[in-house]
């Protein structure tokens, strides 16, 4: 059993369960994928499968180091790559094996993993969720951060501080996410809520690892 599957991020819609509720979900086109490399213990001190995300690509795109390693695995037209770590007790997987969107089921919980959207540089407020300062007349703060230290102890600004800069662009996981809906022949995942990653962004889709 595979630990996870690679997919593209389609966009968002709404489906009604059983109790004619409304659910929001997330579509993902997971899938085809092949497992182009797999880690073991004794070749590489670990537990683990690379997954290629099965897509069409120009030649051109891929270069020569990367053809060859697709090649090996007997995939090309993968510019997507992931790693997994496989559990002690999980399903032996060799180079070649194929992971589509059936090998997962209704009511499972996943861990979608992918980048979010980038925005830039951004204040605090924005970053932060600051509040900022009075707005009175004559307060003359604004949008100002404040405070970010003691002038005579320590004296430096410690790492980590709060302060505006690059905003978004960054991996997110977002855990324990519900699968409502397999559709096999499309190969799509339907994920309740949403998932990190503008539309058209790759995901990874990973077995819950924490509980429910």
């Amino acid at each position: 059993m595979s630990p996870g599957i690679l997919g593209k991020k389609i966009g968002m819609t709404q489906v009604f369960n059983a109790d004619g509720q409304v659910v929001p979900v997330t579509v993902v086109k997971a899938g085809p994928c092949v497992v182009v490399q797999r880690k073991t213990p004794a070749t590489d001190g670990y537990n683990a499968v690379q997954l290629g995300l099965m897509e069409y690509v120009k030649p051109a795109r891929i270069n020569k180091p990367a053809t060859g390693h697709l090649k090996s695995a007997g995939a090309d037209g993968i510019r997507f790559l992931k790693e997994l770590r496989l559990n002690s007790g999980a399903e032996d997987m060799k180079k070649g094996d194929r992971v589509l969107a059936g090998q997962f089921n209704v009511a499972e919980k996943v861990d979608v993993i992918g980048t979010s959207k980038g925005r830039g540089f951004a204040s605090l407020i924005k970053r932060h969720n600051f509040r900022g300062g009075p707005g009175g007349h004559g307060s003359m703060f604004g949008r100002a951060p404040g405070s970010i230290g003691a002038s005579s102890f320590p004296s430096r600004v410690f790492p980590g501080m709060r302060m505006a800069g690059h905003m978004g662009d960054a991996q997110v996981t977002v855990r324990n996410l519900e699968i409502v809906k397999v559709d096999e022949e499309e190969n799509l995942i339907l994920v309740k809520g949403a998932v990190p990653g503008p539309n058209g962004s790759y995901v990874v889709l990973r077995r819950a690892r924490r509980g429910h």
